[in-house]
């Protein structure tokens, strides 16, 4: 019995070093071969996004492999993976989010000094490149039917001022208590509070204002839901909420191996804003449709963004960091 249970010891360890030894594509030190890997993380945007680069790597830079690591829960595991070299590019960063989260500095509310700040400090904290923009802002955001806002010709938060007392909304509840751009903050700095406030799962937040159960929300910018149900989101013209511009980032290393990677991430500036987001968002959480081929419709539509024209001055500016 001893000895049958000294070889069934013996096959689990050889199972177990054998799986250990087989890794998934974007793992087991890919990058740090010099390979070109992406983080992606798990929430649908993020996929989509990660999928569009892959595919543009794919189709201006056709002999090079493109591997991609999936699913990572959050920022923090995204960024593990580029510090670990296990990847080398993530194919959305938030500027609002990196600043105060990966760099541990106070919210800065201009979206040019927060995007240069965070430049500056990824190239010299992480050795990372922190590209343009694509164009989305992905934030906290208070929206409202189109009804109400016709009605009341509301195209701003501040236009609430005279009637949010009489007003029903429904916010994330982890928002209600944030510091900094949570409920305290929204009533200082916009000077009303609302008739009642709902603490509510954040995507629960578009049905209740649908169906006339909430008269305002909270919600992200970006969400599908927004374009469903023809959502209208108020400027945050008294500036409550950090920017969330979204970019890629990459590390020093991937961009010296492959500068060519300069005119990809340049050719996607600028080529998405919050509207087109909410719609690949929508494809994917409520059509079903795969970020693979939402990705390969949308850069087939665009022409996979072959006559963007390209600053050399802009190239070399990346090539020289």
């Amino acid at each position: 019995m001893r000895n049958k249970k000294l070889v069934l010891l013996l096959v689990l360890l050889l199972a177990i070093s054998s799986l250990t030894a087989c890794t998934l594509p974007g793992l087991g030190g890919s990058a740090k071969k010099g390979n070109i890997v992406i983080a992606s993380g798990s929430i649908t945007e993020r996929q989509i996004m990660n999928e569009i680069l892959k595919q543009m790597m794919e189709h201006h830079m056709p002999d090079v492999e493109v591997n991609m690591i999936s699913n990572l829960g959050n920022t923090i595991l995204i960024n593990q993976a580029l510090s670990r070299g296990d990847a080398n590019i993530s194919g959305v960063m938030y500027t609002g989010s990196s600043l105060t989260g990966e760099l541990g500095m106070e919210p800065i509310l201009d979206p040019i000094e927060c995007y240069d700040t965070v430049v500056e400090k990824y190239k010299e904290v992480f050795e990372r490149i922190w590209f343009p923009p694509y164009g989305f802002e992905n934030t906290y955001a208070v929206m409202v039917t189109r009804e109400l806002a016709e009605k009341e010709n509301l195209t701003k938060t501040s236009d609430l001022t005279s009637i949010g007392h009489n007003l029903k909304c429904g916010a994330d509840a982890s928002w209600i208590q944030r510091e900094g751009d949570g409920y305290e903050d929204f009533k200082r700095i916009y000077g009303f509070d609302f008739q009642n406030l709902y603490p509510m799962d954040i995507g629960l937040v578009y049905n209740a204002v649908e169906s006339g159960e909430m008269d305002v929300v909270i919600g992200y910018s970006t969400d599908g839901r927004v374009a469903s149900y023809d959502l209208v989101i108020l400027e945050d013209d008294l500036r409550l909420f950090p920017p969330y511009d979204a970019s890629p980032v990459a590390s020093m290393e991937v961009i010296k191996k492959y500068p060519e990677l300069i005119e990809v991430f340049l050719r996607l500036e600028g080529s998405i804003d919050n509207t087109q987001m909410q719609l690949l968002n929508r494809s994917s959480d409520e059509d079903l449709v795969e970020p693979h081929i939402i990705a390969t419709d949308f850069l087939v539509e665009n022409n996979y963004f072959e006559d963007v024209v390209i600053d050399p001055e802009e190239v070399k500016h990346y090539e020289s960091y």
